[in-house]
């Protein structure tokens, strides 16, 4: 997917949490939260991420499975939000995402273009990974393996796991 001009990129990624939030077994997540939100919000291209009364966006449950996490943020461009992804500590915690979420069968991310400035709704974004759910990769929805300039996920990402989401 080419970046239309004007815009930026907006993503969504959601996780069945293991257990509660405030559980000791989520502890390494949870106090870790600060640190990577932290270096997102420092990290060049970084645009907006979406922030709820927690502090970060742990007590938003737009599903009806309560133990359905989010993360929304937007990035001046794909190649920021790779960089921030595979190219600091973020990795080495998405490398350990198996201790904290459950495997999802179905996709769990998705990316979309937003004209530069707009902030996407909770609702628009899970509207999106429906939409890429139901009809795949398009101009409307997409994922790393669409987004054109996307390059560091093909060597970068960590191995996937069966039990990861």
């Amino acid at each position: 997917m080419q970046q239309p001009p004007n815009h930026h990129l907006a993503q969504l990624n959601i996780g069945r949490i293991r257990h509660e939030i405030d559980d000791p077994r989520m502890a390494d997540f949870t106090n870790n939260l600060a640190l990577v939100n932290g270096l997102a919000e420092r990290s060049p291209g970084f645009v907006w991420r979406f922030i709820d009364d927690s502090g970060n966006s742990t007590s938003t449950r737009p599903y009806a499975d309560p133990r359905i996490a989010i993360n929304m943020s937007v990035w001046e461009n794909v190649e920021s939000l790779e960089r921030f992804v595979y190219q600091t500590v973020h990795k080495r915690f998405y490398g350990r995402r198996a201790e904290w979420f459950e495997h999802f069968a179905e996709p769990y991310f998705v990316m979309w273009w937003v004209p530069a400035g707009h902030r996407p709704s909770v609702d628009e974004a899970v509207a999106r990974l429906e939409h890429f759910k139901q009809h795949g990769r398009s101009d409307h929805a997409f994922d790393w393996a669409t987004a054109s300039s996307a390059q560091l996920w093909k060597t970068a990402r960590c191995a996937p796991s069966e039990h990861a989401a």
